[in-house]
């Protein structure tokens, strides 16, 4: 399965081309929040491997054509994005679950969930989710009891003590 930075940028790349063949490259890397060269990189890339063509639209602007290999490319990497992130979502749903059970036992009925500034806010959603479906309150910080400490894609959890509010 394809996967890692360079594939998701093709996956965003295609897809903004598909939408807007008149796109530039400066637009593009605002977009993805990556500098002008790392954009122009991977439309040469994308270029050699048949993804896209170039047309000169103007004097000085491009148009960029993605082709049906291109579409196909994209339509593969956006699967293979959704089985990955439904993978996560179950992965963490599961060990969310059978945390809770464990704070259960302890005769927890709240939980605080705490996730790093760096760290993307979906897990911790998928943590306050499955929390409310299991019928566990969710805490606020500072409250004593235990805490579901979100660090990257994964989650662990810490007793009253282990933790600073």
């Amino acid at each position: 399965m394809d996967s890692g930075p360079d594939t998701a940028r093709d996956m965003l790349l295609l897809e903004q081309i598909e939408n807007d063949p008149d796109i530039t490259q400066a637009t593009l890397a605002s977009q993805l929040g990556v500098a002008v060269g790392t954009v122009n990189w991977h439309l040469k890339r994308l270029v050699a491997k048949g993804y896209v063509k170039v047309k000169r639209a103007q004097r000085r602007k491009l148009r960029y054509i993605i082709t049906p290999q291109g579409i196909s490319r994209r339509a593969r990497l956006t699967v293979n994005y959704i089985d990955h992130s439904m993978q996560l979502y179950r992965k963490t749903r599961k060990r969310v679950q059978q945390l809770l059970e464990e704070a259960r036992q302890q005769g927890y009925t709240a939980v605080y969930v705490e996730k790093a500034s760096e760290d993307p806010e979906d897990i911790a959603d998928v943590c306050r989710l499955t929390c409310l479906e299991q019928g566990m309150q969710l805490a606020e910080p500072g409250q004593p009891g235990p805490v579901l400490r979100v660090r990257g894609h994964k989650v662990h959890l810490e007793w009253e003590g282990e933790h600073a509010g």
